[in-house]
């Protein structure tokens, strides 16, 4: 699915305040209660959740077992969002709505414990320990190494990362800290982040998924693909948009060419006809590339739907036709491989991988019990697929064509109307950068039956009103992992584990729990505080 940008989400929380009028609001909490609530839940957190000024996912409530994407050691923190970097910029946006230095001071920690973590060439890695390097190799060759279905997590390769947006989301932070009050101390680690980014981009405009760059790292025979030029998971969108906020933001000239050669690099790794879409990932000489053993060889429907939607922006900054050029045929592209009726389920209209040259959908599954004698495969047929990555998504191709439609039939001025690019300006960041984000990669807080009901007042009471005595929001924890008990045996358990989220007892992936127990969740925390601050906004209009 194609991911709203900040400035969307930005723009999306003016729409959702204006149909609260304040005559909505007049029966709902007084700021003052709503302000007492965010500092509760806030103390607690810093106070007996936080691991010096650093953030897990989930927590038991005695904290005896603690999660981050995996199980984690109570030294460790999680950069991942909604991990450390996360946490601190809802602190930011609590000092927005509140103008409560305390929340600066939250922040602050924050920005220790991330650059505490920063890795010597200016990016992050997924985690960090505060217990050593020797500590996080450990975890690495114990849980990391045995979580089946992550194999991201099967190696410690020593370096930074731009997956999942753990870099971003902190070097976003650090930039809005310092800009604050521009404080000294926060600069060189800012510097260092930018410096990571122009470091870590190709001549020919795009990133690796991880860098310094490594080769040591083969799973069954693939080649390591974190120095592959990298689409997924908005590696390349992450970047544009944090150069964009800093030339802006910082006067940062120089980073307009990065910026445009990024831009460019969308249009040379488009695939030629009869397959004009994109791969999830390239080789260096731009060939479609795997990933994880579960990501063939492919082209990528979901990749396409959010690169045209990119060029569509790039476009509004440029003013330059070429970003549209290619749109119409990778859309045509799009409406061919739409999954027949009879194959689609729950919405999902495309298929997640298209064989280069046959066009055929590429189905995943696997087979075995555990990281040691499983393995992943693919082919065609579409029964018994992975459950903890779908062969088949939703993509919505007439909205992509209304927006571009839109967009062509705008007189260029219009179109290209307060572009940074066109009208180089020193502009503020976006107040808010949390609110809205509601679809966090936090497991447990993916199916919270406690959602928005549209009453603002009314959510915002129900919020206040379930934050318990010791002072966090209790909240099903749906994940639960296998704790690590020794290395994975060569034989194959009883069982089928291929549609499955965990495998036999040696497998430390996190699954669906049968019986979620209660916890405490940096998602729900940052979800419910979300739902104060728009609240406290709303009463200010």
């Amino acid at each position: 699915m194609i991911r709203m940008t900040r400035t969307q989400l930005l723009r999306w929380l003016v729409v959702l305040l204006s149909v609260y009028p304040l005559s909505a609001l007049a029966d709902g909490p007084s700021r003052s209660e709503i302000e007492a609530t965010m500092k509760d839940a806030t103390r607690f957190m810093r106070d007996e959740v936080s691991f010096r000024g650093g953030y897990l996912w989930s927590y038991l409530p005695d904290f005896s077992r603690v999660w981050g994407e995996l199980e984690a050691k109570r030294t460790m923190i999680w950069i991942q969002p909604p991990g450390t970097a996360t946490v601190g910029h809802l602190y930011l946006d609590a000092l927005a709505a509140t103008g409560d230095r305390y929340y600066y001071e939250a922040a602050q920690e924050v920005a220790n414990a991330l650059i505490w973590a920063q890795h010597p060439s200016g990016g992050w890695n997924y985690v960090a320990d505060y217990a050593g390097e020797e500590s996080l190799k450990h975890w690495y060759n114990t849980v990391g190494k045995n979580a089946w279905r992550l194999e991201e997590f099967q190696h410690y390769y020593g370096n930074a990362t731009f997956d999942d947006a753990g870099t971003m989301e902190s070097a976003k932070f650090l930039l809005r800290l310092y800009m604050i009050e521009r404080d000294p101390r926060y600069r060189p680690a800012l510097e260092r982040a930018i410096q990571f980014v122009l470091d870590s981009q190709y001549p020919i405009g795009g990133w690796p998924q991880r860098y310094p760059l490594r080769y040591e790292h083969s799973k069954d025979g693939q080649p390591d693909y974190t120095s592959f030029l990298t689409f997924n998971d908005d590696v390349a969108q992450e970047n544009i948009e944090f150069l964009l906020l800093c030339y802006q933001a910082l006067g940062r000239s120089d980073l307009r060419e990065p910026v445009i050669r990024a831009m460019n690099s969308f249009l040379v790794t488009r695939m030629g006809p009869p397959q004009p879409g994109w791969a999830m990932q390239y080789t260096l000489e731009l060939e479609a590339a795997g990933a994880r053993t579960y990501e063939p060889k492919s082209l990528s429907p979901g990749t396409t739907a959010a690169n045209v939607y990119q060029l569509i922006k790039f476009y509004r900054l440029t003013g330059d036709t070429k970003f549209l050029a290619p749109i119409p045929a990778a859309l045509d592209w799009l409406d061919r491989v739409r999954l027949p009726n009879s194959e689609q389920r729950d919405g999902r209209t495309h298929p997640t991988f298209v064989e280069v040259g046959t066009g055929k959908a590429l189905h995943t599954h696997r087979r075995g019990s555990n990281v040691t004698n499983g393995e992943y495969y693919a082919d065609y047929s579409p029964d018994a697929a992975l459950s903890h990555y779908r062969s088949t998504r939703h993509i919505d191709v007439e909205a992509l064509w209304s927006l571009y439609r839109a967009v062509k039939a705008m007189p260029r001025e219009e179109a290209t109307r307060g572009s940074p690019l066109l009208e180089p300006q020193s502009a503020d960041l976006p107040r808010f950068f949390t609110l809205g984000n509601v679809s966090v990669s936090d497991l447990n807080t993916r199916a919270q039956e406690a959602v928005d009901t549209g009453d603002l007042a009314a959510d915002a009471a129900r919020v206040r009103a379930t934050l318990n005595d010791q002072g966090y929001w209790p909240t099903p924890l749906r994940f639960t992992s296998n704790p690590y008990i020794g290395p994975a045996p060569e034989a194959v358990a009883a069982g089928d584990f291929g549609s499955r989220h965990v495998g036999d007892q040696w497998d430390t992936s996190p699954y669906r729990a049968e019986e979620p127990v209660m916890g405490i969740s940096t998602g729900a925390f940052i979800r419910n505080m979300g739902v104060l601050i728009r609240y406290l906004e709303a009463q200010s209009e």
